[in-house]
């Protein structure tokens, strides 16, 4: 094979390596269920695609309580549990809502408050979910790397009245976004 053949043929693949190490993996964790006592079992999985729409979260989990859970993404890339004025707290090492913005304000995925809003999570009688849920505020999914995903006990409103942080209250499964 001529020299001028080999050459192309090796710019050729080159460019293909190069090409392919452009496309990094979506974001991606495991999920396990948390406690005061640390993180136990591994309870699901999530993956962040892109979408013009925002950001899709696929999230697969089994083992959880039935119905309506707040999830959101949290600031810290931990899922340990932390203690506050000697009470232990679930994942507290994910600390609050991720809010880009500061605004302080908790008003869900379509609102102008945490960027971390997400859509609630339901559970079906059987203890599993898998779904796909948009966020519309997250147009890039690499910031979602080093975040941690937070399923709470409870439902979430999308306010911060009556309860802050839409009343899911205690953080029952994490995993943190790589």
């Amino acid at each position: 094979m001529p020299i001028h053949q080999r050459l192309n043929i090796m710019v050729f693949v080159a460019g293909l390596m190069v090409g392919q190490a452009a496309y990094a993996a979506d974001p991606l964790g495991t999920i396990n269920k948390v406690g005061a006592d640390g993180i136990g079992e591994a309870t699901g999985t999530v993956s962040v695609s892109a979408s013009k729409a925002g950001a899709v979260f696929s999230v697969a989990v089994r083992g959880l309580p039935p119905g309506p859970h707040g999830m959101h993404l949290h600031e810290n890339g931990a899922c340990e549990t932390t203690t506050v004025n000697g009470t232990a707290v679930p994942a507290g090492a994910a600390g609050g809502h991720w809010d880009v913005d500061r605004t302080g304000k908790h008003e869900g995925p379509n609102g102008r408050g945490h960027t971390g809003d997400l859509p609630v999570l339901v559970v079906m009688k059987d203890g599993a979910a898998v779904v796909k849920i948009t966020a519309p505020r997250i147009t890039s999914i690499d910031t979602v790397r080093g975040h941690a995903l937070v399923i709470h006990g409870g439902g979430d409103n999308f306010a911060d009245q009556p309860a802050p942080f839409g009343g899911g209250g205690a953080r029952i499964a994490c995993g943190v976004i790589k």
